[in-house]
């Protein structure tokens, strides 16, 4: 038996000739409909869980570290004042592939509002990083208060817009930040520094901006303990994903003399991005699951459709058709039937995965 003639009479069983009723014609057609909606949450999930993972990922790359971080030890003299910290700006500007650079200061502290105290991550900047910064620019949006006025006082403070919530404060309130401080005996107190809150800010990831508090960087050294600060340079380059990254992430180490350690983006984020790839796999493993699911009917289809042949299926072993030929017709037939659940369900697949909002 050829080939020619199995797929001739796998197209016999898809589209018989004869009007007649078949319960097994009737169950491939369900098979097909189950896979074409198996299908759509499959698409769905992929398409939305990408599109959600790419945005996370920016973000972090962006708001968090940018490209490359370089990390000064806090025994090196740039820990310790704004001009140190700025010549080391100076000088990774200059490497070739760094497009910008911003100073930071980071620490944890407590913020307390009018009713309330919470967690603040603070992060001392510099002032014009909200409209210099590309990704600042792009992803913060201001809820509350004008970000300008961030630039004209050195004790204002933009704040994540859950961690206003929570302090129940808004633009022209004042907001205290409780952080540390050595005094000459070596006892460890606490300090108290009030800011006026200039703006409230969203990044559209909440578990990123939850507990921002950014303050001026020079108000940031003088109030951030340097025994608990992580004074760096974000550095910003041609691209996240580029191979020269590795190459300008080296050529600044061998600048820094070892008073400083450079990390790229997806070394300071690992964490994140492996928990981002483990649950899209867990999904889209979910999400297959239900697609075999529904598959089983194909085959279920096709014994009922053996069943119902019987008799085609003896005249073609009496005319030499031989079993691996009408076995292929069969097994041709159940992939016509998924690929016809396929084309059905992947547009519709695509069509939630472009209205999920409005869904």
């Amino acid at each position: 038996m050829t080939a020619a003639a199995s797929i001739l009479f796998a197209k016999r069983l898809i589209f018989p000739r004869t009007l007649k009723k078949s319960s097994a014609r009737r169950s491939i057609l369900g098979a097909v409909a189950c896979i074409a909606i198996s299908i759509v949450p499959l698409t769905a999930v992929i398409s939305i869980a990408d599109a959600m993972i790419s945005g996370m990922t920016e973000r972090l790359i962006g708001l968090s570290s940018l490209h490359l971080r370089a990390v000064v030890r806090r025994n090196a003299d740039a820990a310790a004042s704004l001009d140190g910290l700025a010549a080391y700006k100076t000088a990774l500007t200059s490497v070739n592939g760094v497009t910008n650079a911003f100073m930071e200061i980071d620490c944890d502290a407590l913020a307390a509002g009018k009713n309330y105290r919470t967690g603040a991550s603070v992060r001392a900047v510099e002032p014009d990083i909200f409209t210099k910064n590309a990704y600042f620019v792009k992803f913060i949006k201001t809820v509350d208060g004008d970000i300008e006025d961030f630039a004209q006082n050195p004790k204002s403070a933009v704040i994540g817009e859950k961690a206003a919530n929570l302090l129940s404060v808004r633009a022209g309130d004042t907001v205290r930040l409780i952080t540390t401080k050595r005094l000459p005996s070596g006892i460890i107190a606490p300090r108290l520094t009030s800011f006026t809150v200039a703006a409230v800010v969203s990044s559209g990831y909440q578990e990123l901006d939850a507990l921002w508090f950014f303050i001026p960087i020079e108000t940031g050294f003088s109030i951030i303990p340097k025994d608990s600060a992580i004074v760096s340079v974000m550095m910003e380059c041609a691209g996240a994903f580029t191979p020269s990254l590795y190459g300008v992430q080296s050529e600044c180490s061998s600048i820094l003399n070892g008073e400083a350690t450079v990390f790229r983006w997806d070394e300071l984020n690992a964490s994140q991005l492996q928990n981002f790839s483990s649950t899209k796999l867990m999904l889209v493993f979910i999400m297959t699951l239900i697609v075999l699911v529904a598959a089983v009917n194909i085959s279920s289809a096709l014994i009922m459709l053996v069943m119902e042949r019987r008799r085609e299926i003896a005249i073609l072993k009496s005319l030499g058709g031989t079993l691996n030929g009408i076995t292929l017709s069969f097994l041709l037939t159940g992939l016509a039937a998924g690929c016809a659940g396929l084309l059905i369900g992947l547009p519709f697949g695509l069509l939630v995965s472009v209205n999920i909002n409005k869904i």
